[in-house]
């Protein structure tokens, strides 16, 4: 069975974003989405979904 929830090099600071999410956030989120979300992947179309309200645009 292969895990697809590693954790390569997680981004310090998208971890503190993680945690600071609201608990009603974080409940949502699959193990693959916040491996993701931390190893700084692209989102996917369900996880930007989740998190939308809670990022900021990019800059240019």
């Amino acid at each position: 069975m292969k895990n697809t929830n590693i954790i390569k090099n997680p981004d310090p600071q998208r971890v503190a974003i993680l945690r600071s999410l609201p608990l009603e956030i974080k409940e949502t989120l699959t193990g693959e989405e916040a491996a993701a979300f931390i190893n700084n992947e692209p989102l996917s179309e369900t996880l930007y979904e989740k998190l939308k309200d809670h990022l900021l645009p990019a800059e240019e």
